[in-house]
């Protein structure tokens, strides 16, 4: 019994990884759902209120969650909870992140897939292992509702939307992109997307056979079905690079999937759409405000050759937190920059930040994180920028739960130039302020420069430990794509 519960829980987050593989396939493909009619009024939606930034692509966020309900919060039966092998314990760590990138045009998609172990900013809990953003900021936020006696539905809910939240703003500061869409799928999408398209073709370099995933499987094409296909996207063992050549695996297999589905032999058969878009009904949410079938329609020129898989580029494939967690070490720089020639378009520099001269700007910097030392630290960080050292110390004012800079003029360079130096602080304006006076009011959800938890643009490698070994670095590979031409070998 003890061994198989380990094996359990060591699957559940490779089965988060192709439900929502499965149902990439059914978004960057859903011009095939315009003839299921009842398809749209019967999706699962949640308000998010997303999009609004022109940055020359449509851009979409998948992500997986373990959920023991279906999308509409149906719980799954028995028999399908032992199919998933999902084991009894639910967590809501979102170990699959995918963008899918949709030029203008709507002529070429690319999925670009974000490591989990990828360490970012987190919105409320500073820098974190991106696949615990929604999980950690939904448990903070359900106790703290609960606490505050809302009743534990109520709490749930309004604590999940929070997780989605934080997990959307964290992709879009890594990424620089404005989510568009948002898709969350749960378990039962992959089992129901793979019995709609009868298995999936995959072909490996070399003979493998690794007990931990219970790969095992002879070199060559063949084409997998159920566990025999969860095996092949689970296994990180024995591969060179770990989770990163798992997400070759998950893109190979996407890639095979997409061809699948734009086939004829899917495509002109209604049985196999219908299956399709019972699974989609199913196990997705998308955002209220996304036209599925208007969004369909734009992709009826996508070609298998122009759906491509990508990973995004690493500085660190072996990174380790100061105080030893490993990681994945990114810099979003970088990864704006390449995320956005996905596009044709320059990345956001920043460049709408007002130039001002620091030396000409003397900033006040109050404590109000119950963090000791924190407001000296970040004006020490603030003087190391050529800012002016003010008055420093607690905060005496009204107390406030986030950070801002204060200035008599919302609109003031200095105040904007001082927020964009702290990584994006809030800028609020204080008529009681004397004209020209910027101060910063220190909360505890500050994350920024001088927290001791920051990693900025600027130092990437900040609160990353230094192994005395040169970093393993992961540039974006060549992209596998979803043409006829047979399923790429993998190791």
């Amino acid at each position: 019994m003890a061994a198989s519960g380990t094996r359990r829980l060591t699957a559940r987050p490779v089965q988060l990884a192709i439900a929502t593989l499965s149902v990439l396939v059914l978004v960057i493909t859903g011009f095939a759902w315009r003839s299921v009619d009842s398809l749209e009024s019967n999706l699962a939606t949640t308000r998010l209120g997303l999009g609004g930034v022109k940055d020359g692509a449509v851009d979409i966020l998948m992500v997986g969650t373990d959920s023991r309900t279906d999308a509409h919060g149906n719980p799954l039966s028995r028999e399908e909870l032992a199919s998933l092998h999902a084991g009894d314990a639910e967590a809501d760590n979102t170990d699959t992140i995918v963008l899918v990138r949709i030029p203008s045009n709507g002529d070429s998609a690319t999925a670009i897939s974000i490591p989990r172990d990828s360490y970012v900013k987190v919105p409320g809990i500073g820098m974190s292992k991106i696949n615990a953003a929604f999980g950690a900021t939904k448990a903070t936020e359900k106790q703290k509702l609960l606490n505050e006696g809302t009743p534990e539905a109520d709490a749930d809910r309004q604590a999940t939307q929070a997780g989605r939240e934080a997990l959307i703003k964290s992709v879009a500061d890594l990424t620089g992109i404005t989510v568009d869409h948002y898709a969350e799928i749960g378990l039962l999408g992959f089992v129901l997307l793979t019995d709609a398209v009868g298995g999936v073709d995959v072909c490996l370099n070399n003979a493998v056979d690794e007990p931990m995933s219970g790969a095992k499987f002879p070199a060559g094409e063949q084409t997998l079905t159920g566990s025999n296909a969860l095996s092949f996207v689970r296994q990180r063992h024995d591969l060179q690079r770990g989770d990163l050549d798992r997400i070759v695996r998950q893109q190979v297999f996407m890639a095979s999937l997409v061809h699948q589905v734009l086939s004829a032999k899917t495509l002109s058969n209604p049985g196999k759409l219908n299956q399709l878009s019972a699974a989609v009904q199913r196990s997705v949410v998308l955002d209220e405000d996304w036209d599925i079938i208007g969004f369909a329609r734009q992709l009826q020129n996508v070609a298998g050759g122009q759906v491509k898989f990508e990973t995004i580029p690493v500085i660190d494939i072996n990174a380790t937190t100061d105080y030893g967690e490993s990681i994945v070490q990114v810099d979003p720089k970088a990864v704006h920059k390449y995320v956005a020639s996905l596009a044709g378009e320059e990345p956001d520099t920043g460049s709408s930040t007002p130039t001002v001269d620091p030396s000409t700007v003397t900033v006040d910097v109050s404590n109000d994180s119950g963090i000791g030392g924190l407001a000296a630290r970040v004006s020490e960080t603030l003087s190391a920028e050529g800012y002016g050292h003010g008055v420093v110390g607690n905060n005496t004012g009204t107390s406030v739960s986030t950070s801002r800079v204060l200035a008599a003029d919302a609109d003031s360079a200095a105040a904007k130039s001082v927020a964009a130096a702290l990584g994006g602080v809030q800028v609020v304006g204080d008529s009681s302020l004397p004209s020209g006076t910027v101060r910063v009011v220190i909360a505890a959800d500050y994350t920024g420069p001088g927290s001791g938890s920051a990693s900025t643009s600027a130092d990437p490698t900040s609160g990353i430990l230094d192994p005395g070994t040169s970093p393993t670095p992961a540039p974006p590979g060549p992209a596998i794509d979803a043409s006829s031409k047979g399923a790429k070998c993998v190791n």
